[in-house]
């Protein structure tokens, strides 16, 4: 296997805690782990041991990486079964969560996931688009599963609501090879407009 040189030192995997009904679905969590040991790159993630999330972190543990999970105390029983993978931090809440993982990492991956996952990306694009943070923004679109949010998107750029510069904050691929290669890329072309907040309650 070659190690490749990447500018992340540690990437946040956004991801359900289903494994979805496609086997495409999960093939792309491993995929993305891949790509992570290859580049010699730590994951931080949500925590669990279910669906795309203890297949991602599984599969980055197994080659040797560090793996951090952040998961709030009371999640810990739904999330997490059997053995715990890796580092686990427990956080008081979701917030708390969102915050820590945004603290740890250098760069966000959203994989298909639902509303969990949906909340997560958007909050971290939020961030970019206030200039809280400048850390590339990925989307696995894994068999077009993100397309109806990408045209929803472009939709609110048409209508006004979205400028074409924070549109860009979104790097997305349908490859974990092909996106890792745009955010390493990747340079913010927004301006931040709040640089003085942060993620801190």
């Amino acid at each position: 296997m070659v190690n490749l040189s990447s500018r992340f030192r540690r990437v946040c995997v956004f991801c359900g805690s289903s494994a979805g009904n496609k086997p495409s679905y999960q093939l792309a969590a491993i995929q993305l782990a891949k790509e992570l040991v290859e580049r010699n790159i730590d994951l931080v993630y949500g925590g669990g041991s279910i669906g795309l999330m203890g297949l991602v972190s599984q599969a980055v543990f197994d080659g040797g990486r560090h793996v951090l999970g952040v998961i709030p105390k009371t999640l810990m029983p739904r999330e997490i079964t059997g053995e715990t993978i890796g580092e686990v931090r427990a956080v008081l809440s979701m917030h708390q969560r969102k915050a820590e993982m945004a603290r740890q990492s250098d760069a966000f991956i959203a994989l298909p996931g639902g509303y969990g996952t949906l909340e997560e990306l958007l909050e971290v694009i939020t961030w970019a688009q206030l200039g809280i943070h400048d850390k590339p923004v990925g989307l696995l679109n894994v068999d077009g599963y993100y397309d109806s949010l990408l045209s929803f998107i472009d939709k609110a750029v048409d209508e006004g609501f979205i400028s074409p510069s924070a549109r860009r904050i979104i790097v997305s691929a349908p490859t974990a090879h092909e996106l890792m290669c745009k955010l390493e890329e990747y340079a913010p072309e927004h301006h931040g407009v709040a640089s003085k907040l942060s993620w801190e309650i």
